[in-house]
């Protein structure tokens, strides 16, 4: 059938997957670094991605292709909420206790990990975990643990953490976390992204998330260069 249905320049393609966290039906994947329109039946032709692409990579066209199939959209999303079969020691949610004033370093002299739940990649944490009662959360791009020194003692501490890279990881965060903000009581919330444009997707995704919930909740960005720098 002709219809209307997004069109992806990849020239003007900067790689930054905002446009595949702004896709709600997961027409869009990240592919070797560039967006790719992966499933034409899951395109309703709304355009949600559009105003997301800071580079105008992504615009409308009229030409042959699958219908939209809502029945498909909603197996995959299904799907992807799905609790793993394997039964996965990984999955398995758990409170990490520490000391309310644990010294800077242990007695082997490496530093303390901050870290307060288990698991902390956001495809994994189930939504609706004890530790989420009255938490601070921290979403961050797992870069930043990497680039800032002291990612542990400056933003992890006091807070529940939650990591993910939009451009690696399929699909989006932003419906996975509405619903941890949404049916939990949340405090705050921290993003903490890298200054490159693909970690744009992990800020959208949360802002989405935090306007989806209903709720009023006080948040904050933090941007981190590669050289270790916070550029707030």
């Amino acid at each position: 059938m002709i219809r209307k249905i997004i069109r992806i320049d990849e020239e003007k393609c900067n790689g930054c997957g905002a446009c595949a966290a702004a896709c709600h039906e997961g027409a869009i994947e990240m592919v070797n670094g560039k967006a790719k329109l992966t499933r034409e039946d899951y395109c309703d032709g709304l355009g949600d991605c559009l105003p997301a692409c800071p580079t105008d990579a992504i615009s409308f066209e009229e030409r042959e292709a699958p219908a939209y199939d809502e029945a498909a959209v909603l197996r995959a999303k299904q799907k992807k909420a799905a609790p793993l079969a394997c039964g996965c020691p990984g999955t398995h949610s758990k409170m990490l206790r520490r000391e309310a004033e644990a010294p800077a370093s242990s007695r082997s002299g490496n530093a303390v990990s901050r870290l307060m739940q288990w698991p902390c990649q956001i495809k994994l944490v189930p939504v609706n975990a004890p530790y989420f009662d009255g938490a601070n959360l921290l979403i961050a791009a797992d870069c930043t643990a990497y680039a800032y020194g002291s990612f542990h003692q400056d933003f992890m501490r006091g807070r529940i953490t939650l990591i993910g890279c939009p451009k690696l990881d399929e699909g989006d965060y932003a419906d996975k976390l509405t619903a941890i903000i949404r049916d939990n009581d949340i405090q705050s919330v921290t993003i903490l992204r890298m200054e490159v444009p693909c970690c744009g997707g992990i800020e959208q995704a949360a802002k989405r998330a935090l306007q989806a919930s209903g709720k009023f909740i006080p948040w904050r960005v933090v941007t981190v260069s590669t050289d270790g720098r916070i550029l707030e």
